[in-house]
């Protein structure tokens, strides 16, 4: 059974569900009396966001990797990153990195594929959704991504940094991501959204988004588990 290692903080409301997920994800495919043995070192995503503002990915790569190599030194087999804003510096992590890394963007490319979407709305924070690190691995498998109009972007971009990341969910942030994700539905005819930010499960589900919800936290939980498991 190997040892995860998981950069959280990014922000701590995300990384709840992810260390739940994780442990009785684990428990239910083990045994009742366990809990596997993980590490978490949270780091501070307002720090992140800023670096990335300032385009200074070489800061958010060193910032990162210190990160990683406290986990490989606590004992880790591999490593994941809680968010997906900051898998901006993925490709370069994963050069550097000590241990092994388990990828957000790359796991729920695979179970878009898996579910047979070929056009799917992005949502996360702007740079998510404006630079092209998401979209390369699903434009590879063939997979259309389509993102919101600019005024829309800054709208969830604002309502990420400002309320999620707080734990605040309010009922007209619902109301006004509802209005967006329906009409890229009708025009821009995507089949399902990527919760692409990790705070954004506080805010959305299949139960009251007008298309399928591809939820990163819940894919790479997972695939987490399944590597933990391996």
């Amino acid at each position: 059974m190997k040892k995860l290692g998981l950069v959280g903080g990014m922000g701590p409301e995300s990384t709840m569900p992810y260390y739940r997920g994780i442990v009785y994800g684990v428990q239910a495919r083990t045994d009742k009396e366990f809990f596997p043995n993980l590490t978490i070192e949270s780091v501070n995503v307002f720090h992140i966001l800023r670096l990335c503002r300032e385009k200074n990915y070489d800061a958010v790569t060193d910032y990162l990797l210190a990160a990683i190599r406290n986990l490989a030194a606590a004992g880790a087999d591999f490593a994941a990153l809680s968010a997906n804003t900051a898998h901006i510096v993925y490709d370069r992590l994963q050069g550097l990195s000590p241990i092994p890394l388990l990828s957000i963007v790359e796991a729920t490319c695979r179970e878009a594929a898996r579910r047979g979407f070929d056009n799917i709305g992005l949502l996360g924070t702007e740079f998510t959704m404006t630079m092209d690190f998401y979209r390369r691995p699903f434009v590879a498998g063939g997979i259309g991504i389509k993102v919101p109009r600019p005024e829309e972007m800054r709208y969830i971009n604002t309502k990420i940094s400002e309320e999620l990341e707080y734990g605040i969910v309010k009922e007209e942030t619902l109301n006004r991501f509802q209005k967006i994700i329906s009409r890229m539905q009708a025009e821009d005819g995507i089949q399902a959204v990527i919760l692409g930010c990790t705070e954004l499960p506080l805010l959305l589900n299949d139960n009251n988004c007008p298309v399928p919800c591809l939820d990163t936290v819940q894919i790479h939980v997972h695939e987490i588990v399944d590597r933990i498991l391996d």
